[in-house]
């Protein structure tokens, strides 16, 4: 394979190839190995090699207390919001107005969750948070551990994971979670008195009785947690929670022996480990979260990340597992515009200091086979950490031991229903994966009996339409899809060209894998019309994924050859000037902004990413010199001035993704070159192609730009389904995604609606305007809406 390198300072470049940047003297090319006579259809993405079947991450790791884990992957801790809750039934009923009020009174669902990625080969797992005691609740009433019939509840967790295998058989270790001043409730403590700027409530600082209360909390819950047969136990003691908000002189202002020196700040944590050591034995495994990266003003620099780390591995700690930045740090470290193992180095580099002996463990943006084996076979770690890409496929790691990457469901990081749904009280899901979170609701797609089988024709190959093809395939029903284009994706081929959305490829990658095994018949360039619908006595149920049409702007000059839509811009290369003004400020608005900001005229793969430039654009220093990790940004140049238009007042881009929304509103500002303005109204487009406006103000405005692009929304595409209404075929065509419901191109939508419809298309009683399926509303999810109503 060719590669191309440039020297920049010590960087290297490369072009369809693994690279992990790291400091000048210790860089290092891994080229990733691809099967042989592929060839890259138009958003096919990549399809990796597996000659070697990655011999590093399938090689076992025996851990200080003897245990060996079958490979080198972890599933890292992620809150799904399937640990539990004790909402009292009559708050339910009264408070949060359910008509049939429930305790969750088992895990069942937990179980049938971590079940499944044991039985897809993961060796080591790691629970979402479980707090200690009431402080450290995320919210009122969530998840505890601090009583016997807490600690009943969590054995068919448990045995559920350590049913599976025999020799091999998968370890489960339950996080202990004290939020600290990140708690979403009244009782929230701290290091000292504080407010988090992500939570309502100001924390108190703890007494030193509180911290030796907490200290035995801490203990007793991971007795507890052995008893109820964890192998262990992991601190949580980064990402800005409790520990490190004590540990970071920017939270701990405490002047006592819990404050000032790092000795003093340390002292909670590791009287934590020690006694969790000495309380529960040299077989139980203590994994600690350490964070190595703050990415705050005033947090951890790395000669103290270092010396902790000695101290953790002291006090009786199994394993050191990294944490990457505070949730409260304004640089993405998670987001699907993170380049891929972006945080690999600060675990290098305590690596390779010699003094730590206990296995270390990389995390953040590790999301195929490839990219873990890159990370092990360098030493950089001894386990990778993957939460959410067991997520979208609890087999990750089977497929890629038997040679199937291109069967892997991957991650693209874009927190769509995994975080955004947690930080609002929902069931963690996923966007490529709706099973996700619901196995104990959603079954597998087995095989039908053959009497219940059904030739479908599906019109439309997006997400939606791939979503329900391949479902219903594994269905065993006879499926053809059809699309007008000459390959599959839909609109999702817009989104994959937007920088920073370089994932989306590996989603058509995977749909595109799965319909060839599955046997779809699938005809490209073939636009199905009405009378093919009525023509066609073969097929039993006509499944409408046709999408949207964008909404066009009603006002006079709208006509004007310099008005573009969005479509004429990401999917036809329309020329675009270098002064714009983009009408519409939601999801695509700020797609389109961002693309004509930043897309140099070449469309990239994942791997194509520089980390450096990423690094240097967000002001992260990954030696850790300063406090925090943090040095002065890199200004970008942008390509053209851009105004980001939208009707309503208030903050534009208020409706993007929960904890992604920030990142794309900061790229834009960063950039110097967009002027968002609110609350306008578009008056006309003149002979010369420019937009008059009336600003929030009430006053006239011109703005003089070479293109005005039309971001307005949506409107179903469901001429199909309006030709049915009326005829024979009416109770036979049922419309999904878009073209069932419009707007902001909402691919986690139309992937859910796809894949819940084809698990019950069979059914004669699923009826066309009866045909969506949702996953039901927790009763955390209605506690965290009464509590953000009334706090």
């Amino acid at each position: 394979m060719m590669l191309t390198k440039q020297n920049l300072k010590g960087k290297w470049v490369t072009r369809r190839s693994r690279i992990i940047c790291l400091l000048p003297t210790q860089i290092k090319i891994s080229t990733s190995r691809f099967m042989s006579s592929v060839t890259l259809s138009e958003g096919e993405g990549y399809i990796q090699s597996d000659s070697n079947n990655f011999p590093t991450l399938f090689s076992p790791l025996r851990l200080p207390n003897g245990i060996t884990l079958p490979n080198r992957a972890m599933m890292g801790s992620m809150h799904t919001g399937l640990e539990g809750h004790s909402i009292p039934k009559w708050f339910q009923r009264f408070g949060l107005g359910m008509k049939h009020p429930h305790v969750t009174s088992d895990l069942d669902a937990m179980a049938q969750y971590f079940r499944e990625r044991a039985e897809g080969g993961v060796g080591l797992m790691v629970t979402g948070g479980i707090a200690p005691n009431y402080e450290g609740w995320t919210g009122p009433f969530a998840a505890k551990l601090n009583t016997e019939d807490e600690m009943q509840l969590h054995k068919v967790v448990t045995e559920a994971v350590h049913a599976v295998g025999d020799k091999d058989r998968a370890r489960i270790c339950m996080q202990i979670l004290h939020t600290g001043r990140y708690a979403y409730h009244p009782f929230a403590v701290s290091a000292s008195n504080t407010k988090s700027p992500i939570s309502p409530f100001k924390a108190r600082g703890l007494s030193e009785s509180g911290i030796k209360r907490t200290i035995d909390d801490f203990v007793k819950c991971a007795s507890l947690a052995q008893d109820a047969g964890y192998d262990g136990v992991e601190v949580m003691a980064s990402e800005g929670y409790l520990l490190s908000q004590f540990l970071s002189p920017c939270t701990n202002r405490r002047d006592d022996k819990y404050g000032g020196s790092l000795e003093n700040r340390a002292r909670l944590p590791l009287d934590i480990v020690k006694n969790i050591r000495k309380e529960c034995g040299d077989d139980f495994i203590i994994i600690f979260r350490l964070s190595l990266l703050d990415l705050v003003d005033g947090g951890l620099n790395w000669d103290e990340c270092v010396q902790l780390a000695q101290w953790v591995e002291a006090s009786g700690a199994t394993i050191i597992n990294t944490g990457i930045g505070w949730h409260e740090a304004r640089i993405p470290t998670i987001a699907t515009s993170v380049p891929r193992g972006a945080f690999i180095q600060p675990t290098l580099e305590l690596k390779n200091t010699g003094l730590i002996s206990i296995p270390l463990v990389s995390t953040n943006r590790i999301n195929t086979p490839q990219v873990a084996e890159d990370i092990l076979s360098r030493n950089a770690s001894d386990l990778v950490s993957m939460a959410r890409p067991f997520l979208a496929d609890a087999e990750f790691l089977l497929k890629a031991r038997e040679g199937r990457s291109d069967e892997i469901n991957t991650c693209i990081g874009c927190n769509q229903a995994c975080l955004d749904h947690a930080f609002v009280g929902k069931t963690a899901s996923c966007l490529v994966n709706p099973r996700a979170g619901q196995e104990s609701l959603m079954q597998k797609p087995t095989e039908l009996p053959k009497d219940q089988r059904r030739t479908i024709g599906i019109v439309g190959a997006g997400p939606a339409g791939c979503a329900f093809a391949v479902t219903a395939a594994q269905r065993g029903h006879n499926v053809i899809l059809y699309d007008q284009a000459p390959g599959i994706g839909g609109q999702f081929h817009m989104a994959k060209r937007v920088p920073g959305k370089e994932e989306f490829h590996e989603t058509l990658r995977y749909f595109r894998t799965m319909l060839r095994k599955h046997g779809v018949d699938l005809r490209p360039s073939r636009r199905v019309t009405w009378d093919d619908m009525k023509q066609n006595r073969a097929v039993e149920k006509w499944i409408i994924a046709t999408g949207v049409k964008p909404r066009t702007l009603d006002i006079p000059g709208a006509d004007h050859p310099k008005v573009l839509s969005y479509i004429d811009v990401l999917k036809h290369n329309a020329p675009v000037g270098k002064n714009v003004a983009i009408i519409g400020a939601g999801g695509i608005g700020f797609d389109v902004a961002e693309f004509l900001l930043h897309h140099n005229g070449h469309d990239k793969l994942a791997d194509d990413v520089c980390l450096d430039e990423f690094l240097e654009e967000w002001g992260v220093d990954p030696k850790n010199t300063q406090r925090g990790g943090l040095i002065e940004p890199r200004k970008t140049v942008p390509q053209r001035r851009i105004a980001l238009l939208q009707r309503k007042k208030g903050k534009l881009g208020a409706n993007l993704g929960r904890t992604t929304g920030w990142i794309h509103r900061t790229v834009l500002a960063k950039s110097g070159a967009v002027e968002m303005i609110g609350g306008v109204n578009y008056d006309k487009v003149d002979e010369n192609g420019h937009l008059h406006i009336t600003n929030r103000d009430g006053k006239p405005q011109i703005l003089e730009v070479d293109n005005i692009v039309v971001c307005a929304g949506q409107l179903v595409f469901n001429d199909l389904e309006l030709s049915a209404k009326g005829t024979p075929l009416e109770n036979i065509v049922y419309t999904i995604g878009g073209a069932y419901q419009a707007g902001e191109l909402d691919a986690k939508r139309a992937i859910d609606m796809g894949t819940r419809l084809a698990m019950e298309i069979h059914n004669d009683e699923v009826i066309p305007g009866k045909h969506r399926f949702e996953a039901p509303t927790s009763a955390e999810e209605k506690m965290f809406h009464f509590l953000k109503k009334w706090a």
